[in-house]
């Protein structure tokens, strides 16, 4: 099984939190296991496809990242968006994707998802991504 994880780095602290939950889930299940980076939220998407495009031969995808709350509408429009094209992917590109993109309203609730000694919502999302490759395998879809 091979997986990528696409990281949003606009905040980096979270992402390495939040990436150290998903490939110890990852590793647990033997995965082999990709990063890489972009900006932020809204390009997680096009870099998924990209990847899905190219000949890496991915199972899946793991999408992590934070999106926090400021004072302007940008927040709706960021989440709404990273989690549409994610769905999009999902559903019309049949790919298997744990979506592992927090949306919170301040730093706290952001470590209260990330925080490899409690809950990491990092390695929730891998294992998810991991379900829905053997889905697909299990329905015959490449």
């Amino acid at each position: 099984m091979k997986v990528l994880i696409v990281e949003a780095r606009f905040y980096d602290d979270i992402a390495d939190e939040l990436a150290k939950g998903a490939i110890g889930a990852l590793e647990a299940v033997g995965a082999e296991v990709d990063r890489i980076d972009v900006p932020g939220a809204l390009e997680i998407p096009a870099a998924i496809r990209f990847a899905a495009d190219g000949n890496d031969g991915y199972d899946g995808f793991v999408a992590l990242g934070c999106v926090i709350r400021g004072e302007t509408s940008h927040y709706d429009y960021v989440c709404g968006e990273s989690a549409r094209g994610l769905q999009d992917l999902a559903i019309r590109d049949r790919l298997a994707i744990g979506n592992g993109i927090l949306t919170v309203e301040n730093r706290d609730q952001a470590w209260a998802r990330c925080s490899v000694d409690k809950y990491n919502k990092g390695g929730a999302v891998a294992e998810a991504a991991v379900r829905m490759i053997e889905l697909k395998k299990q329905y015959g879809i490449a």
